[in-house]
């Protein structure tokens, strides 16, 4: 066994990478660039390393700077995590010409499955069965199209070093593909330094379903099940879960058959994952092979057992595998939410900042559910336009799937954020959906059931009785503060109010019994029950048990009352006098300033391209130019027809979110 490894990653994977070694006894070394100089990685490894500025092409993505880093440490082998060098067989030959050991697959396999097109057309060679398409390199937006035309519309344009969404587009028409072709390919270079483009037919209302391998030096390879990957954004697998809802027993094995066979072929000796696009029939065909960790390799840990990253390490240093295909089974069901960095309410566009507040829930068993957090951060740390905006990859386990998705449910709700905007009301919103909880799954997911983009959800009745329930405590302890600084001093506390939640009014009648708070709902017959609770003024979550069921709400102060949130639900509240409340009745809404005539950046980033010149007639949809965040572009678009009047920014500009590049004649 190694006595010391080298992390050539950054963020959570290094982390999750660093907890396994310590178990084992094996010293670690980060490396780390000038954006991660601080980071929870650096504080946890042994060692750590500087390797340059915050740029990943100047970092993470330089070899040279990842070999010396061992030579100055003397560590014996290099784990790449995810992303970056992972997938890269240049790197892993220049770490055995080095004598450095590298903890992945060997260079053959690298070259045969990580490639996209190679891998294709191996598959093809191999007999496994393929998504139509065109294997091989495309030269330039012209013969990009003459591919698409003959495959025929929709279809896919795709980095060929492709991974963790980007460097993919779906073209619908011509227009899809002149514009797209340029745009994955520069997002290829940038990301992955290579910039070869594929594209085959895109399998409409699919399933991503995808197996996990794991192989030794000693021609041992077995699956450990499959993982349903098909709630995704922009290509961005979003949620995850093991196992798969859609197969049963037969398709588990013939799914878990063929992608150990591929394995085999290439003599893979390490966790690589085989993905696959599934119709709801079950029929799959082979997408392609990633050669590396997966992000979401905790589910399969959680329903196997199996610590992946410890298994790598073990196959690295030649041991065999101490299990055989029999040895493994399923237990439970785990379920894996990505917490990213972006705003749900924009079209998921990246959000960038300080996390002023970090409050994950805790990692333990739960009784009904069990909670896991793998994460890279702490409170305090910012979240780099350098890098990917995940936060935490947030999981949950139970004996069954319905246990799985309260759980998560549960626990979104225990996960607190502020500084930045964050996507846990959008997983909480799928979490409660029907159609999630029936299991009937497609990448198409997000688009069908948010086809106007995410907006939150309206509240279930429940949902009114403890956002009720909430206010109407935290109005009374506010209440109860002024009181006593004031005139009244101690006197009596006022029993009858009105609880407004948004355009809804409630009547209620407030009594305390011991620690508890009676909330009489004065029309409706019925009394609310709300203990344990766990609040005082200025904290942001509101915990506590409405009629014995335990809850959280994230609180925030407001004019006259609070901003109340749990799960996808939101709503402004106010607790007045009854007289009070008549005469807010009374008062006009505010009009929105109207912004119709100006073109605004969606989110934080690097003007690409500025399109458009003042005076120059635009037509709707047209793109006006192109801003880049996290390394994906986005490319902003005319709402309308008319004349540009003005242009307030250039290629080469940073911009925040809501800052004008445009206005309207």
């Amino acid at each position: 066994m190694f006595s010391k490894i080298l992390i050539a990653n950054r963020g959570e994977i290094a982390v999750r990478i660093i907890k396994t070694c310590r178990r084992m006894g094996v010293g670690t070394v980060a490396v780390y660039s000038e954006a991660d100089a601080l980071s929870l990685a650096v504080e946890m490894a042994d060692e750590a390393v500087a390797i340059g500025p915050s740029p990943a092409g100047q970092s993470y993505l330089v070899a040279d700077k990842i070999i010396e880093a061992c030579r100055q440490t003397g560590a014996e082998a290099i784990h790449p995590g995810f992303g970056f060098l992972s997938e890269n067989a240049d790197f892993a030959k220049l770490c055995g010409s080095a004598g450095i050991v590298f903890i992945g697959p060997n260079p053959h396999a690298i070259e045969a499955m990580g490639d996209k097109i190679a891998s294709k057309k191996f598959a093809a060679a191999a007999g496994v069965s393929i998504v139509p398409g065109h294997i091989g390199e495309i030269d330039d937006v012209a013969h990009a199209i003459g591919i698409a035309e003959e495959i025929g519309y929709p279809v896919m344009i795709k980095a060929s070093a492709g991974g963790g969404g980007k460097g993919i587009r779906v073209a619908h028409g011509r227009r899809d593909v002149e514009e797209g072709f340029p745009a994955v390919r520069a997002e290829a270079a940038g990301a992955f330094g290579d910039d070869r483009i594929f594209i085959e037919k895109f399998i409409e209302n699919p399933r991503h379903i995808e197996i996990q391998v794991l192989g030794d030096k000693h021609g041992h390879v077995v699956h450990l099940f499959e993982r349903e990957c098909s709630i995704q954004r922009r290509n961005q697998k979003v949620i995850e879960e093991a196992p798969s809802p859609l197969l049963d027993a037969d398709a588990r094995s013939a799914m878990g058959g063929q992608a150990v066979a591929l394995a085999k072929a290439v003599d893979y000796d390490s966790a690589g994952t085989v993905e696959f696009v599934a119709g709801q029939d079950k029929s799959f065909y082979f997408l392609e092979m990633n050669t590396r960790l997966q992000v979401e390799h905790p589910v399969t840990e959680l329903i196997t057992g199996i610590d992946l990253v410890e298994q790598m390490i073990r196959v690295a240093a030649g041991e065999p595998l101490a299990f055989g295909q029999s040895d493994l089974t399923i237990d439970g069901w785990a379920i894996e939410c990505r917490i990213y960095a972006e705003d749900p309410y924009r079209g998921f566009l990246p959000s960038i900042g300080r996390l002023r507040r970090y409050q994950p829930p805790k990692e333990a068993d739960q009784g009904a559910y069990a909670v896991r957090n793998d994460t890279g951060v702490r409170e305090g740390d910012e979240i780099s336009v350098f890098y990917d905006p995940m936060i935490a990859k947030l999981c949950a386990w139970s004996g069954d799937r319905a246990g799985a998705v309260a759980g998560m449910a549960r626990a979104l709700e225990d996960f607190h954020i502020e500084g930045l905007n964050h996507n846990t009301p959008f997983l909480a919103a799928v979490m409660d959906q029907p159609r999630f909880a029936s299991g009937v799954l497609s990448t198409r997911y997000i688009a069908d059931e948010f086809p106007d983009g995410f907006h939150g959800l309206a509240p279930t009745p429940a949902q009114l009785d403890l956002i009720t329930a909430a206010a109407a405590f935290m109005h009374r302890v506010v209440a109860g503060r002024a009181r006593r600084l004031g005139a009244n001093g101690d006197g009596p506390a006022r029993a009858d109010w009105v609880v407004v939640l948004g355009k809804t009014r409630r009547n209620v009648r407030l009594s305390a019994a011991g620690d508890d708070l009676e909330i009489e709902l004065a029309d409706e017959g019925r009394t609310l029950v709300l203990d344990a609770v766990d609040w005082r003024p200025g904290v942001p979550v509101f915990r506590g048990r409405l009629d014995g069921q335990p809850f959280s709400a994230t609180v925030r102060a407001a004019p006259e009352g609070f901003v109340v949130r749990h799960r996808a639900a939101s709503l402004r509240t106010l607790v007045l006098t009854p007289a009070s409340a008549d005469l807010h009745q009374r008062l006009p809404e505010r009009k929105a300033a109207d912004t119709s005539c100006q073109v605004v950046s969606p989110m934080p980033g690097l003007v690409i391209s500025m399109d458009v010149v003042a005076g120059q007639e635009v037509q709707e949809g047209q793109a006006l130019c192109v801003v880049e965040a996290m390394k994906m572009q986005n490319i902003v678009r005319a709402e309308r027809h008319g004349v540009i009047a003005t242009v307030a920014a250039k290629a080469g500009d940073s911009v925040s979110a809501d800052d004008v590049l445009a206005e309207f004649a």
